[in-house]
């Protein structure tokens, strides 16, 4: 199944001059859903996760579906204030200003193995202050996923060495 065909472009969203690429269509196909997540599965049958971590929100939709498909906990990274407990924080750049996200700290222990997971990669800020997040709780990064990456935006130059694994590239 081609996944991109499925993805809808939606052009001047959020604002003018950006194509915005509209996951929906394909969260409501059930066989594409399907397709997705088995594909996002693969570098981790082996059995080499503990965790799938997944980033707000769009992260949870593909993050706990991989985890339920690989018999493994969920962990969410939300933004500021939405965690009920103790939580640790990183602060990113975007295109205008700053954002953080959080995590809870016992959300990981020290040594599991984790995939990150989310929807896009674009300038790649998010899943590195995501990725700085989990190696500060002292989980292992075996690999980081994605179901679409805007490669001509570098985003995988801020994530370092760590296995990157995207189904659909632009």
């Amino acid at each position: 199944m081609d996944l991109k065909e499925i993805i809808r472009d939606v052009p001047d969203f959020p604002k003018a001059g950006i194509l915005f690429k509209d996951i929906t269509p394909l969260l409501g196909d059930a066989d594409a859903l399907r397709a997705t997540i088995e594909q996002l599965a693969r570098p981790y049958r082996n059995g080499a996760v503990d965790l799938v971590v997944g980033i707000e929100s769009r992260g949870f939709i593909f993050g706990t579906a991989l985890a339920r498909e690989l018999g493994v906990g969920f962990v969410p990274i939300r933004k500021p204030g939405k965690l009920p407990a103790d939580a640790i924080s990183a602060e990113y750049e975007l295109e205008y200003g700053t954002d953080k996200i959080e995590i809870h700290t016992d959300a990981i222990a020290g040594g599991q193995r984790v995939a990150l997971v989310d929807d896009l990669l674009a300038t790649g800020g998010t899943m590195s202050a995501a990725c700085q997040l989990v190696s500060e709780l002292k989980g292992k990064i075996v690999g980081i996923s994605f179901v679409i990456e805007l490669s001509f935006l570098n985003g995988r130059e801020k994530l370092g060495d760590w296995p990157i694994h995207t189904l659909i590239h632009y």
